[in-house]
């Protein structure tokens, strides 16, 4: 296994484990959240779909979500 196959599999486990977003799990292995994203989305696919599908549920939910961690950063920081 390549490291990049090694690096996809461990954000798949520590996103399935934590519900990280991609934005931290990026800051955690040093990579660009382009870079995370694509493997999440793509590589993660080719090499372990039962995988890929609980990662996707994981990132769905953080899409759904989005417009209220935005609001609630906005409001954080307007009471400073």
């Amino acid at each position: 296994m390549n490291y990049i196959n090694a690096r996809v599999l461990k954000e798949a486990q520590v996103i399935m484990e934590t519900g990280y977003t991609i934005r931290e799990i990026a800051k955690m292995f040093h990579v660009s959240k382009s870079t995370v994203h694509k493997d999440l989305h793509e590589r993660l696919l080719k090499i372990d779909k039962i995988k890929y599908k609980k990662v996707d549920d994981i990132l769905k939910f953080h899409t759904d979500i989005r417009h209220i961690r935005g609001g609630e950063s906005t409001r954080r920081k307007y009471q400073k």
